[in-house]
C-alpha cells in the first residue's frame, strides 16, 4: 500500500514525497540495543506519520487515519515497525473517558452507533476484541449481537475487497466507538468503493437498519454537484458525524454537508489544572508562505453548502465548518489495535491521529447523551443542539493555535481580519475547534 502526503503544493516537494512520510522525528539508539531478537543491530529509532488511505481521485473519498508510526533503524540501513502495545501507543479508553468527562461506564444502553467505511477489514471483529478486552470493556461480538459488519447492501456477505489502509480506519472507528461508548451496539458499514455514491448509498442503509449514530471518517475536497448528496447525510432521529480532514484549513465534504456534526481537531495533553488535560487546535506549518500546505484539522467556509440557520459566524454566508471537536493531532494520538498488516509492516498496537478519531469519539458522545431520537435532520441537526446548549459546563473551549492561513491577502497586505477565526482559535466559536469539545455529554 502507497502511503501519501495531504496539502503539499507541487513546487519543490519531489525530494519529500519520496520519503512517504508527512513528518518525521529520530531519536538516537544506544548502540547495541537489543529489540525483538535484533541484538545489537538496532542503531536509531525514527516516528513517521503516514496517511492509510489514498489520495481520492475524482469522485472519491479519502480516509483520515494517520499513523504514527514507530520504527527501528538497523545497522544494515533496513528498518522495522516496533513493536507497540496497550499501555505505550496512545491514550487508552480510559484516558479518553478522563480527558471529556463521559459517564461511560453507565450510559449508551440502547443505542446503536453506525461507523461507514470503504471495503473491507477482514479481522475487525477479532481485533475489535482484543482492543475491548485490553481496556476492561464488556465484550461486543458478532454471536451476541452487538457487533454486526456489513457491506453496503446490509448483508452479511459478501463483504468488499480488503484493503490494508482502510482496515486501519474501520479499526480506529470502532475501537473509538468502544472507548466512548463501551455499552453501546456498534455497526461496521463497508461501501463496495471510496466512490462518494457507494459512501453515500452505504450511509442510507445503515440509517434504515436501527443505527442512532453514524460516524464518517472520510472525505473529499468539495464540488459543485456535493449538494445532491445532503440527503443521505440527513435522517430524522440520527445524529450524523463527519470528519473536518487533515489538510489543515480548506473544507471537505460531507463535513460541509448542512445537516451533520462537522468534527475538528485538537491536541491533546495533561496538565496541571482542574480539568488535568488541556487542548489547542491542531495544526502545523506548511513551511514559507505555505508553499508545502499545511497538516492539521480542517476548517472553513463552504463554496457550495448553504448555511444553516442555526449558525451566526459573522464572516461566512455559507455552511461554516466546524461545529465541535476532539483529539485529533497524531502527535498526541490514541491506541489502537489492528492486525492487518499494511505494506510497511504495520500491525498490532498502534497509535493514530486525524479527525477520523475525533469524528467516532463524538458519535460516541451523542450515544451517551441518547438525544438522537429527538433530533429532525430534515430541518435541523444534532450540531444544532450543541449551539443551543454551549456553556462552559458543557464543552471545553479551545482558544490557541492555528490549522493555516484564512484572511487572504499577501504577507498581510490586503488581509481580512475578520476571518481569522475560520482558521484561528479563539474565545467561543471557531473553526477549526467550532464550540470546543466535550465537556461531559450536555451539549450533545
Amino acid at each position: 500500500m502507497r502511503r501519501h502526503f495531504r496539502g503539499f503544493a507541487a513546487v519543490g516537494v519531489a525530494a519529500i514525497v519520496a520519503t512517504s512520510v508527512v513528518g518525521a522525528t529520530t531519536a538516537t539508539a544506544t548502540p547495541g540495543d537489543s529489540v525483538g531478537g535484533l541484538a545489537g543491530n538496532v542503531i536509531g529509532r525514527a516516528t513517521a506519520l503516514l496517511h492509510s488511505c489514498a489520495l481520492p481521485h475524482a469522485g472519491h473519498a479519502s480516509c483520515f487515519a494517520v499513523l504514527r508510526a514507530k520504527e527501528l533503524l538497523l545497522a544494515d540501513g533496513a528498518q522495522r515497525p516496533a513493536a507497540g502495545s496497550s499501555t505505550t501507543s496512545g491514550y487508552t479508553a480510559q484516558d479518553l473517558q478522563s480527558a471529556y468527562s463521559l459517564p461511560s461506564s453507565s450510559a449508551g444502553t440502547g443505542q446503536t452507533v453506525a461507523v461507514v467505511d470503504a471495503f473491507n477489514d477482514p479481522n475487525a471483529a477479532s481485533d475489535l476484541n482484543v482492543y475491548r478486552t485490553a481496556y476492561g470493556l464488556p465484550a461486543c461480538t458478532v454471536s451476541s449481537g452487538c457487533f454486526q459488519q456489513l457491506n453496503q447492501d446490509g448483508a452479511t456477505s459478501p463483504l468488499p475487497a480488503t484493503n490494508a489502509g482502510w482496515a486501519q480506519e474501520e479499526s480506529l472507528d470502532i475501537d473509538m466507538v468502544s472507548a466512548i461508548c463501551p455499552n453501546c451496539h456498534i455497526i461496521l458499514m463497508e461501501a463496495k468503493s471510496a466512490s462518494v455514491t457507494d459512501l453515500a448509498a452505504a450511509v442510507n442503509k445503515v440509517a434504515s437498519l436501527g443505527a442512532t449514530e453514524i460516524s464518517n471518517s472520510y472525505g473529499g475536497n468539495e464540488s459543485s454537484s456535493e449538494t445532491s448528496l445532503n440527503s443521505s447525510y440527513s435522517h430524522a432521529g440520527i445524529a450524523i458525524t463527519a470528519s473536518a480532514g487533515d489538510s489543515g484549513y480548506g473544507v471537505q465534504f460531507p463535513a460541509a454537508a448542512p445537516a451533520v456534526t462537522a468534527v475538528g481537531g485538537t491536541s491533546l495533553s495533561r496538565a496541571s489544572n482542574a480539568r488535568g488535560w488541556t487542548e489547542t487546535v491542531w495544526g502545523s506549518s506548511g513551511g514559507f508562505l505555505g508553499l508545502l500546505g499545511s497538516a492539521g484539522t480542517g476548517s472553513g467556509c463552504s463554496k457550495y453548502e448553504p448555511k444553516p440557520s442555526w449558525q451566526h459566524d459573522p464572516s461566512c454566508a455559507f455552511r461554516t465548518v466546524a461545529d465541535v471537536s476532539a483529539v485529533a493531532d497524531p502527535a498526541t494520538g490514541v491506541a489502537v489495535y489492528d492486525s492487518t498488516a499494511d505494506s510497511s509492516g504495520n500491525v498490532g498496537w498502534l497509535e493514530f491521529g486525524g479527525t477520523s478519531v475525533s469524528s467516532p469519539i463524538i458519535a460516541g458522545v451523542y450515544a451517551l447523551a441518547g438525544n438522537a431520537a429527538s433530533i429532525n435532520q430534515g430541518s435541523t441537526s444534532g450540531a444544532s443542539f450543541a449551539y443551543s446548549h454551549d456553556s462552559a459546563s458543557t464543552v471545553n473551549d479551545v482558544t490557541s493555535g492555528s490549522n493555516g492561513s484564512c484572511k487572504g491577502g499577501l504577507l498581510g497586505i490586503g488581509a481580512n481580519a475578520s476571518k481569522a477565526y475560520l482558521c484561528t482559535a479563539q474565545d467561543g466559536y471557531d473553526g477549526p475547534t467550532g464550540l470546543g469539545t466535550p465537556n461531559g455529554v450536555g451539549a450533545f
